[in-house]
Formats: structure tokens, C-alpha cells, sequence
């Protein structure tokens, strides 16, 4: 299966004929000594995920991404069309037949998606998260039957952990589960829950623990749970903000059994495996951040390339320059970020410090240069016909889904004095 996808991946590159030539791809590498050191050229194979992303970005996706907006119709073509190509489910092992990318090539992809629509690599890039616990926690059978399934088809699957009362305080979580014999009885709600509409399958962090002193690290219990199970309920499709072509819903368990199988590593470590899948997604999520900001660059050049005012095109007055180049500084810095988080989970080191700082910093920018392009626009920003409004709705949820702008903060204060501590 794993040769399968890759195939695929080689016959989208061949169909498409094209290459990424990026106003910010990488130079030539160097041939000096000091090549040996960082090096920011990527491998052949990388350009090749990348240029596949981009060219299925901006050709098939970014067309039709208005309507998406609009309708807030699910985009499964668009769906399909990705795993087809190979850019979803790109974490999954080989043993259970999917490509097991690095995380750094991972982060090319979602970058070049999230250029294009946002709402569409949200989509995608949730079942990366869904699928994590499983990834970094799951035994071979229950890695083979739920990661397996996704490389044989285009399905969804939803990490179902924040609540009505319960977001950034996941140790505030009141979904229970109860061991009854040889299955657990799950009672509660959540909400929030991206793909909840069209998973098949769903991880789920609940407390298993009653005692109310318990802490988090003991408390709650991580389980995978089928889509179908008698005693799930689906709420409605949620109108949000920006993304809109997102599914994201509440979903109550009333009395879902699920079986002993499904738990994750083992009672009481559900707290610890739901923080630890942050830690390799949050790169990602980084990096569709930064494409939204780059695109948010691009159209704001080439307005000010056009629009003229007092004679002479608007980029030519030192206000909209000085903009520009501070936009382009935030993007530029926040890639980075990313891919320094990116890099170390590749290195095998722990990451957390980094990946808070990628997490914190692309959502700020995203969200400052979208509203920057927009005031480049002036009034045609503030009109839906332009395209920088919506990059300015979309750009809001970087800076709340998995982890807040605050929590950020908080892990990275932590993490920062830690340092001085031991």
C-alpha cells in the first residue's frame, strides 16, 4: 500500500509536468564549507511534495474557494483529489500503508493547501490531529485497523476533546467513562469538533477516574471510538467566523459502549497522549498559518502594483512599502518558526518549547498581515469581491484551535524558565 501511495504521488508530479518556482522557494545550495552546517535548500524529494501541494492548490482549490466560502458546503472533491495525490493522512507508518512523511514535509504541504483555502487544509490537516494519538500511542493492531483504513480510502476522522466548558482547561473535561466488564460506557459532549460530521472514527479523551482529586496525568483515558456506534449524537453544522467550508459540530455520547480494545497505551494516560499529539500537529498548523499570510502578501503586492493613486501606483508611496516589507518580515520569520519546530520533532528531540513559539507567532501574523492586506485594499478589502476579507476571517481560528495565543504563552513562559530551573 505504501508503494501504492507513493505512485500515486510520482503519477501526480508526472501529470502535472510543473515545478514550484516560490518567490520564497529556497536558492541553490551552497558548494562553501559551510553547506555542511544549516542548510535551507530542500531535498529533490521535497520539491516534489511541494510543487504537487501547489499545483493542486492553485489550480483546483483556490478557484473554487470563494464558493466553498459562500456555500459552506463540505469540499469533498477537493478531498478526494488530496488523498489521491497523497498530501492527507501523510504521517500515517508505512506498516500500516501510508507514506510516513517527516513532519518538515508534511509542513511544505499544508503550507502551499492553506494558501489557497484555509477552510480546505483545515479539513485535511484534522486528520492529521484525529489521527496522532493513534500515531504516537496506538499498539500494531489498533494502528493497522484505523490508520490502515485511511490509505485504502478517502475517510475522516476527529480528535474529540474540547467541551461546552472545556477548552483550553482540558483538565475540566466532563465526558466520563465508565469499565463496566470488558467495555467502557461513555457519557458527555463535546464540542468544537472538526470533521465531526464526517469522521469515521474518533479519538476521545474522557474521564475514567471519579475521583475529583485525581490529577490530570492519572484522570482521563484516551479511547478510539467508531463514528457509527449506537448512542452518538451529531449536532448541526456549525456557522462560523472564517473557514466556513469546515465541518465542525458538537457531538453527544449517550451511554456509547466501546470496547476495551480501543484504549490507548492504558487507563489514565489519555491527558498525557491528547497533549502529546500537539506537540508534532502544532508545526503544522504553524505552517497553514504562514500560507494563509503569504497569500495575504501576494494579493496586497499585486494590488499596490495596479491601484493608483495621485498619479502613480500605490506601492510607490513609502506608507503602503513600509507595509509590505513589514508583512513580508512577519511571513519570512514565521516560516522559519515552523520549520524549526518541524525539524526538531524529525531530529527525534522534543519540541514543545518550539512548537508553542511556531503555533503563537504564525497565528499572530497571519492574523496581522490579513488585516494589513485588507487595509491595503481600502475599501475594496472590506468587500467579499476581493479575496483579502476572507483571509482576514479565516486568519482569527490560528489564533484559538489547538491552544490559544494565551496557552502559548503560558507553555513557552514555562518551558523558558524551566530552562533556568534545573
Amino acid at each position: 500500500m505504501a508503494a501504492l501511495k507513493v505512485s500515486r504521488v510520482i503519477q501526480g508530479i508526472a501529470l502535472f509536468g510543473w515545478r514550484a518556482q516560490s518567490s520564497h522557494a529556497p536558492a541553490a545550495a551552497s558548494k562553501s564549507k559551510f553547506a555542511a552546517g544549516f542548510n535551507f535548500e530542500l531535498t529533490d524529494e521535497q520539491k516534489e511534495f511541494q510543487a504537487t501541494a501547489r499545483k493542486f492548490a492553485r489550480e483546483e482549490i483556490l478557484p473554487v474557494a470563494a464558493e466553498y466560502d459562500r456555500s459552506g458546503e463540505y469540499p469533498v472533491p477537493l478531498i478526494k483529489r488530496a488523498w489521491e495525490l497523497g498530501l492527507m493522512n501523510t504521517h500515517i507508518p508505512e506498516s500500516c500503508g501510508g507514506l510516513a512523511l517527516a513532519t518538515f514535509d508534511s509542513c511544505l504541504i499544508t503550507e502551499e493547501l492553506a494558501y489557497a483555502c484555509t477552510g480546505v487544509q483545515t479539513a485535511i490537516e484534522a486528520n492529521s490531529l484525529g489521527q496522532m494519538p493513534v500515531i504516537i500511542a496506538g499498539n500494531e493492531q489498533q494502528q493497522k485497523k484505523y490508520l490502515g483504513r485511511m490509505t485504502e480510502a478517502p475517510l475522516m476522522c476527529a480528535y474529540c476533546v474540547t467541551e461546552p466548558g472545556a477548552g483550553s482547561d482540558v483538565a475540566g473535561i466532563q465526558t466520563r467513562a465508565e469499565k463496566k466488564g470488558d467495555e467502557y460506557i461513555i457519557n458527555g459532549q463535546k464540542m468544537w469538533i472538526t470533521n465531526g460530521g464526517k469522521a469515521n472514527w474518533y479519538f476521545l479523551l474522557a474521564r475514567s477516574n471519579s475521583d475529583p482529586k485525581a490529577p490530570p496525568s492519572k484522570a482521563f483515558t484516551g479511547f478510539i471510538v467508531e463514528a457509527d456506534s449506537p448512542g452518538i449524537q451529531i449536532g448541526r453544522k456549525e456557522l462560523n467566523m472564517g473557514q466556513r467550508c469546515s465541518d465542525t459540530r458538537g457531538i453527544v455520547f449517550e451511554d456509547v459502549r466501546v470496547p476495551k480494545e480501543n484504549v490507548l497505551l492504558g487507563e489514565g494516560a489519555g491527558f498525557k497522549i491528547a497533549m502529546g499529539a500537539f506537540d508534532k500537529t502544532r508545526p503544522p498548523v504553524a505552517a497553514g498559518a504562514v500560507g494563509l499570510a503569504q497569500r495575504a502578501l501576494d494579493e496586497a503586492t499585486k494590488y499596490a502594483l495596479e491601484r493608483k493613486t495621485f498619479g502613480r501606483p500605490i506601492v510607490e508611496h513609502q506608507a503602503i512599502s513600509f507595509l509590505l516589507a513589514e508583512m513580508a518580515m512577519k511571513v519570512e520569520l514565521a516560516r522559519l518558526a515552523y520549520q524549526r519546530a518541524a525539524w526538531e520533532i524529525d531530529m527525534g528531540r522534543r519540541n514543545t518549547y518550539y512548537a508553542s513559539i511556531a503555533k503563537a507567532y504564525a497565528g499572530d501574523i497571519a492574523n496581522q498581515v490579513a488585516t494589513d492586506a485588507v487595509q491595503i485594499f481600502g475599501g475594496n478589502g472590506f468587500n467579499s469581491e476581493y479575496p483579502v476579507e476572507k483571509l482576514m476571517r479565516d486568519a482569527k481560528i490560528y489564533q484559538i484551535y489547538e491552544g490559544t495565543a494565551q496557552i502559548q504563552r503560558l507553555i513557552i513562559g514555562r518551558e523558558h524558565i524551566g530552562k533556568f530551573s534545573v
